[in-house]
């Protein structure tokens, strides 16, 4: 950048590093989405192309970025997560939540018409803003993707049920959210399957999952030999890096609706969640 008399000017941007040694969830959600489901009457309680639009930019995201190792997605919203040995824009956190939200954005728009093809796109399109949240241990990380799918069943589990009653059973929006207050998940069950014969354990596992997207490799990584724990390349060798980079952008993207909250997944996968060598 050129020096001029103007230049001090930068003396007031300020720095935003994230913390080192931290995860990094990019966490990007739609922006006044409800009023987006009106306009383009997306179906009720769950709208298959709507989430395989989003699934499908979420894909291109992480392909684009490989220092992503996971995402994860339900609704509106999809949590990009990147290694806490990553170094992408110097960690910097308004650089890495605005170029994940408009590559989000730009794909969700572009890829509108595949999924939506009877219904064109107008103004104003559709947005995503992003925000990061740094997690010092993979256990705490573990318990955000946990927490993220928890809440992925819950609401699905009760808009399920919520609109059972409007749309099958002749309620009133008002009507079925009163007869709702107050009940637990037994009490949904019950709902679905005694009033519109829906058994709550056969819905697709999209809606009550959501979806898990992550590189797959043939074989997946190899672990280390001794403890059998998953270690990703010495962050500090540029050799390394660069074998790695190069290993990612051949991987497959794995997109999956799996229990995320069990061990099965990681068990299988350790190496989308490996630590850097000591």
């Amino acid at each position: 950048m050129a020096n001029s008399e103007f230049g001090y000017v930068r003396n007031f941007e300020q720095p935003d590093a994230l913390s080192l040694s931290n995860w990094i969830v990019v966490r990007i959600d739609g922006r006044g989405f409800t009023k987006l489901c009106k306009k383009y009457d997306f179906a009720k309680p769950n709208d298959r192309r709507a989430l395989d639009l989003m699934n499908a930019a979420a894909s291109e995201v992480v392909k684009a970025f490989v220092d992503v190792v996971l995402a994860y997605g339900q609704s509106d919203e999809y949590s990009f997560i990147f290694h806490e040995s990553a170094a992408l824009f110097d960690r910097r956190s308004a650089k890495l939540a605005t170029s994940i939200a408009t590559a989000f954005t730009a794909e969700y728009c572009m890829q509108w018409s595949s999924f939506f093809p009877d219904q064109p796109l107008v103004r104003p399109w559709p947005t995503f803003d992003g925000r990061c949240v740094c997690y010092p241990k993979r256990k705490i990380l573990r318990d955000y993707i946990s927490w993220r799918q928890a809440d992925c069943h819950i609401n699905n589990l009760y808009n399920t049920t919520f609109w059972s009653m409007v749309l099958k059973g002749g309620m009133s929006p008002t009507e079925a959210e009163h007869a709702l207050k107050g009940t637990v998940s037994a009490n949904k069950n019950e709902i679905l399957f005694s009033r519109f014969g829906i058994n709550y354990n056969n819905e697709p596992l999209i809606y009550k999952k959501g979806t898990v997207i992550y590189r797959s490799y043939e074989g997946d990584a190899v672990t280390n030999g001794e403890s059998g724990e998953a270690r990703v390349a010495d962050p500090t060798s540029k050799t390394q890096m660069e074998k790695e980079r190069k290993r990612k952008l051949k991987a497959v993207i794995a997109v999956e609706h799996v229990n995320l909250i069990g061990e099965a997944f990681w068990e299988a996968h350790p190496y989308v969640l490996a630590t850097k060598r000591k």
